[in-house]
């Protein structure tokens, strides 16, 4: 059995950190699929500051929708609904002068309400708690990804 590989372009869409594909990729072939996102998840554990920004940098804001997967994965983020683009700009806006970077949530499976009530909840973080909040985050968002794309 030839056993379960990916391609540095695959892993790049899902975490836009060139050491995290590498190590992924360095492991390969993987046994199965479960070895492969095991892996993957152990691998994005930790980020640099540099590694964070490169991240973040491919994210848009929670209410802008990006591309296609940002779409989907922001798909239960209504913006049109009541008042939730003015909360999520107003929060979005909130947390950029807080923490200097734009707020980013595994927003796969979530609502609006949910959302906004993890971005209140956040602002309240130290900037260290706050960092760990952002990595373990990209972390889910890149194993979502991964696996969707397998």
């Amino acid at each position: 059995m030839p056993g379960v590989t990916t391609t540095r372009e695959t892993l790049l869409g899902c975490l836009s950190v060139p050491r995290w594909a590498d190590d992924v990729l360095a492991g390969q072939p993987y046994a199965d699929r479960q070895a492969l996102l095991l892996a993957a998840n152990s691998a994005a554990r930790e980020l640099t500051d540099e590694e964070l920004d490169q991240a973040l940098a491919s994210h848009p804001r929670i209410g802008e929708r990006g591309g296609a997967r940002s779409q989907s994965e922001q798909s239960g983020v209504d913006p049109a609904a009541g008042d939730t683009a003015q909360r999520l700009a107003a929060g979005n806006a909130a947390y950029e002068q807080r923490f200097g970077r734009v707020f980013l949530i595994r927003a796969a499976g979530r609502d609006a309400d949910e959302i906004l009530g993890e971005l209140d909840r956040r602002l309240h973080n130290d900037d260290r708690a706050e960092r760990a909040e952002v990595v373990d985050n990209l972390r889910e968002i890149a194993l979502l990804r991964l696996d969707a794309s397998l």
